[in-house]
């Protein structure tokens, strides 16, 4: 996409090469964007400057707010605290029902209003009592080295790093990307390749790839999102089959959440899911072997609690993201029969509850 580019709003990276024919490729994500001086990636955030990739969004974002972790969502990743949540502009798939399509599909860098350095934002999220940052509401992936230059900032304040993404990345990338990160909620969009192609411009493999890399090559606790679009991918075939994937490729104790769609950008003829949908998904996920299986978008007390795989009392209740029971011992056990409970969890909740508080950067920078 041609628009202009300000030479002194690039900031530099490494994740490309040049091509025979004199453009550059960006290795950041499987779209390996190929670019002539002045272009920037279908990103938009990325492009080419002097010859070489360089991000464009470094340092600016779309907007700074705190919320609850349960939002990501991430129920079992410090329950009840809050999360300082930021993102850019721009996104590297192109999904026709986006909920942040005014923020992913944003062409204009007004848009990023907000300034703030890594130090500034990890002080500001200590300074608020925020156990963890989150690189959210587009896409982590596109701004790598505003992530990684956050979270590093983050780690010597002893703030956690959270990763909100459709983990539609390469493999070198990747790898340093999560090196930074402590937990992660990967939107698996759907488990058809088809769908991938026609409805997000993408590909389903390389998410999976994403997926078996943070669970079995990091430590960095995993949670999974798919919104289930009426007659796109909420089948029963198809629920069966990434349910299962999920138990089989990356264990059962990886927590799935199906979250309700509603018309949006270019899908506004489609209808709202149903409860049932999800109500079913959850259902069959858990008869696949899935422990931990949530609704989203929809007020399901039951559908939002954690319950012991072993002996089903509730141990996380939860009303839309306010905490009301608390089972738990200190050390993340049943305080019934003593199962384990998958996930990162202190000795007592947060106490966040549902607020929503937006934040200024200005004079922090």
């Amino acid at each position: 996409m041609d628009t202009y580019i300000d030479a002194a709003e690039a900031f530099p990276t490494r994740f490309w090469h040049t091509l025979d024919d004199g453009r550059v490729q960006c290795d950041v994500c499987p779209r390996f964007c190929k670019l002539h001086e002045g272009q920037r990636g279908l990103c938009f955030v990325r492009g080419n400057v002097g010859g070489k990739v360089a991000l464009l969004s470094y340092g600016r974002s779309s907007g700074f707010c705190v919320d609850p972790i349960e939002k990501k969502p991430l129920n079992h990743f410090l329950p009840g605290t809050p999360v300082f949540s930021f993102g850019t502009a721009g996104c590297n798939l192109a999904c026709k029902f986006c909920q942040n399509w005014d923020i992913s599909k944003s062409r204009e860098m007004d848009s990023l209003l907000d300034r703030a350095s890594p130090e500034a934002i990890a002080q500001t999220a200590k300074a608020l009592g925020c156990r963890s940052v989150a690189y959210t509401y587009n896409d982590p992936v596109i701004f790598h080295e505003y992530t990684i230059d956050t979270a590093r900032a983050c780690r010597e304040l002893g703030v956690k790093s959270v990763a909100v993404s459709a983990g539609y990345q390469c493999a070198e990338p990747r790898a340093e990307f999560y090196r930074y990160m402590d937990a992660a909620n990967i939107d698996l969009k759907a488990f058809t390749e088809d769908f991938y192609h026609k409805i997000c411009g993408g590909h389903l493999q390389p998410v999976l790839e994403t997926l078996e890399y943070i669970k079995h090559e990091t430590s960095v606790w995993l949670e999974i999102t798919t919104l289930l679009i009426p007659d796109e991918n909420d089948s029963e075939q198809e629920l069966e089959a990434l349910t299962r994937w999920v138990v089989e490729k990356l264990g059962p104790d990886v927590p799935l959440h199906f979250s309700a769609f509603h018309p949006d950008w270019k899908m506004l003829n489609k209808s709202a899911t149903p409860p049932t949908t999800l109500l079913e998904a959850r259902r069959i996920a858990m008869k696949n072997g899935v422990r931990y299986a949530y609704v989203g978008n929809i007020h399901h007390k039951e559908g939002d609690s954690t319950y012991c795989h072993h002996c089903g009392q509730m141990l996380i209740g939860r009303d839309w993201y306010e905490l009301s029971e608390w089972n738990l011992t200190p050390e993340g056990r049943c305080n019934r029969c003593g199962t384990p409970c998958a996930g990162v969890f202190e000795a007592e909740p947060g106490d966040w509850g549902a607020k929503r508080m937006p934040v200024s950067m200005a004079g922090r920078v």
